[in-house]
């Protein structure tokens, strides 16, 4: 455990530090937290009390100024469990009024800190925030909270909102940075939030909103952060320490409930330990040399088809082999990660001649989707479907392009331990708890948003720390598949070694977070935003010479932004917001497209369908390769022309400025689906309109509808367009795309 002091800044005195309300001191020292009385809470797994006999004396002594633990509780226990020494540690921490930042392997039992922290606010009557860096995880979070007797639980995803004042809120992170931004005076009763898998916070898209979020909270917010095992675990606690005014406590754990054995696969020479691997190159890739070299002689120069085809009927030869191999041995449920939606597929359809089921568990499943039907009020055609029809057989897939209500359905499924092999992308290992027995890696190179690589380490920890369930199995067995390629250029080793990957600062302020920051704090006191930012903290321990170029390009990139958005007339120097301005700071994301639009009238007069492709298209992105897909004039041909050389203008004056990355232009490929579907058409006839998946289709909608909300709220409710906006909404917002009916009725 350590304990980060809160440094004070370098930076120059200010008149009102970052985060504080009207009328609130700089320094509000958090009460030090009572302990709840216990509950019991559905599927939370035991935990072994291994280390820790100090801290339980400690936490059973209760030393003044803090209140004693029932005596139920002490020692080592919460909700009748007891406790490992990492969570003692953390307990220990909240009790005493700290930050916490908490790293151990994926299954430890991290959440349980969380719990605790939860119960001990409401149980004084205080506020909680839990968010997750993905929907599917704050939908599965609300439905853990709804089920316990003790706790008052509400939504807030952006398509969900559901008892916006309740005791624990769970939301999006992007929706808590809002809230700080927006009114943070609405958070005054907040004492706890939790920043699950907060090692998020270096995805290139999104993770400067962790940041803003950490750095911009009211100072009275303690903070309790949940990551996975990072390797700069005490530059990352001793950042938040210093921008949070109560103390950080780091808690770190690298011990597994359940051990995990790493082997590896090749169908010729079966399973095996990396020491083997130098032996196996050597032996296998000779071999393959010498059948690539036959095999191109039989082939026409160029027919790198053919060369593909064959390469992919290879890899399921191989995974086939090996699930034979699972499947022999009793080393079932498996979840096979493979970074292709279509190979997900591909891959249970190549292994359904598997009957993985015996006739109890059969029967078994047969009652559980008859129950899904019902509860979820789908069709009973579905059952005839290939998601139900491939579960009979005991296995199915999972990814983003399902349908929602298919991708809720497989987990269920899946979590009541009767499908066994599920084939699956790696957004099934963030955070959501469904463990198995053994995980496969049908590959090990991904598309990581600019080329395909190899997976770093932290990602390979986390979905291999699905494998291994406690209660059940004395480890979990890790399977990695290797082709020739990979025995080849592979960095198996590294892969494979533990040591896993820092967390890197990605902050970069939004229009909308300088604008709101701008008429907030000021001009001068914007470039405090990003000195007190992740990015500026890691570049303290570089040479002068860095530090001085990383400050010359912040200020650059800065006045680049303000420049430009004075000249789109946003604000006014020195810093007073304009009537575009006081708009675009309430958008988050789009918010200069959108507000372009407001100002230019285009959003007026277009037709309801016309409206609703327009906010599509801002958000689709058409997963493709090659030319875009043609959508004809009719489908609202002079509207889209519009939007595009408003769009293209404000790219060349980003361009001007030197602003990167650009705005995004719109992306009209689903055109022809959100017409038909704003027409009435029926859902499952909007793949016959594109190639992209129904999945794809339906989360589109459903941003789109945020998208339309978060306007129709900041525009004035008397201007007409705040109407057309609703029943633009309301037309959309029906069937599967409808969030919230899902989420109730399930």
């Amino acid at each position: 455990m350590t304990r980060v002091q809160r440094r004070r800044s370098s930076l120059p005195p200010s008149d009102q530090p970052f985060g504080v309300l009207p009328g609130e001191s700089a320094k509000s020292p958090a009460p030090a937290a009572p302990a709840p009385a216990p509950v019991a809470v559905p599927g939370s797994p035991p935990e072994r009390l291994t280390r820790g006999g100090d801290l339980a004396a400690k936490l059973a002594a209760a030393p003044r100024g803090r209140r004693p633990l029932p005596p139920e509780d002490a020692p080592g226990h919460f909700h009748g469990l007891k406790l490992s020494a990492f969570q003692l540690q953390a307990i220990e921490a909240i009790r005493q009024g700290h930050n916490v930042l908490v790293s151990a392997p994926t299954g430890a039992g991290k959440t349980l800190v969380a719990e605790y922290a939860i119960e001990d606010a409401v149980k004084r009557g205080k506020r909680c925030i839990y968010t997750a860096p993905i929907k599917a995880l704050s939908n599965q979070k609300f439905r853990d909270f709804r089920d316990s007797p003790t706790v008052e639980v509400g939504l807030m995803t952006g398509d969900v909102t559901i008892q916006p004042r309740a005791q624990v809120l769970i939301m999006t992170t992007e929706i808590l940075r809002n809230a700080i931004f927006e009114n943070p005076e609405q958070l005054a009763d907040i004492e706890y939030v939790v920043f699950d898998e907060v090692h998020y916070m270096d995805d290139l898209e999104r993770g400067s909103v962790w940041e803003e979020s950490l750095i911009f909270a009211p100072r009275s917010i303690r903070f309790i952060c949940l990551s996975a095992t990072i390797s700069n675990l005490d530059q990352l606690g001793a950042w938040i320490g210093e921008i949070r005014d109560q103390e950080l406590v780091v808690v770190r754990s690298n011990k597994r409930p359940v051990p995990l054995k790493h082997r590896l696969f090749t169908k010729e020479s079966g399973l095996f330990d990396l020491s083997r691997l130098s032996h196996v190159r050597a032996h296998e890739l000779d071999r393959a040399q010498r059948r690539e070299e036959r095999s191109r002689g039989r082939r026409r120069r160029g027919d790198r088809m053919q060369m593909l085809n064959e390469r992919r009927e290879q890899e399921l030869e191989a995974s086939s082999a090996l699930l034979d191999h699972l499947q022999e041995q009793d080393l079932l449920p498996a979840l096979v990660f493979s970074f292709s939606r279509k190979d997900c597929e591909r891959l249970a359809y190549k292994n359904q001649h598997r009957n993985l089921l015996d006739a109890d568990e059969r029967a078994r499943l047969v009652a559980l989707q008859e129950e899904l039907v019902a509860l979820f009020q789908l069709d009973r055609g579905e059952l005839e479907g290939e998601v139900f029809r491939l579960a009979r057989q005991g296995l199915g897939y999972h990814h983003a392009g399902m349908l929602p209500i298919h991708k809720e359905v497989v987990e269920r499924m899946f979590t009541s331990g009767l499908l066994k092999l599920l084939f699956t992308t790696e957004t099934f290992a963030l955070g959501i708890n469904m463990p198995a027995r053994t995980a496969v890696f049908h590959m090990l190179k991904k598309f990581d948003g600019v080329a395909f690589d190899y997976l770093r380490t932290r990602e390979y920890m986390q979905m291999a720390g699905r494998a291994g369930r406690q209660g059940k199995d004395a480890e979990g067995l890790v399977v990695s598949i290797l082709g020739p390629r990979d025995l080849d250029l592979a960095p198996v080793e590294r892969i494979l070694s533990g040591k896993v990957e820092p967390v890197d600062s990605r902050f970069r302020l939004s229009y909308s977070s300088m604008l709101h920051l701008l008429g907030r704090l000021g001009r001068d006191r914007l470039y405090e935003a990003w000195e007190k930012s992740f990015d500026h903290y890691q570049h303290r321990a570089k040479s002068a010479k860095a530090r001085e170029h990383n400050v010359r390009e912040q200020r650059r990139v800065i006045e680049a932004h303000l420049t430009f958005l004075e000249e789109l007339g946003y604000l006014e120097r020195p810093q007073t917001l304009t009537g575009k301005g006081q708009i675009a700071r309430n958008l988050y994301g789009y918010e200069i497209q959108i507000t372009e639009m407001l100002f230019r009238g285009t959003l007026e007069s277009v037709p309801l369908d016309a409206l609703a492709c327009i906010f599509v298209a801002l958000i689709y992105e058409e997963r493709r390769r090659g030319e875009p897909h043609h959508v004809p004039a009719r489908l609202h041909g002079n509207v889209r022309k519009h939007v595009d050389n408003l769009c293209r203008d404000l790219l060349r004056a980003e361009a001007e400025f030197q602003i990167a990355p650009p705005l995004k232009l719109p992306d009209w490929g689903l055109t022809a689906a959100t017409v038909q579907w704003m027409r009435g058409g029926e859902f499952s006839d909007l793949e016959k309109t594109t190639e992209t998946p129904l999945g794809d289709i339906c989360r589109t909608f459903r941003m789109a509808l945020q998208l339309m909300r978060q306007v129709r709220r900041v525009i004035d409710p008397k201007w007409d367009l705040a109407q057309r906006l609703e029943e633009a909404a309301a037309t959309m917002n029906r069937d599967v795309v409808d969030a919230k009916r899902q989420l109730e009725l399930g």
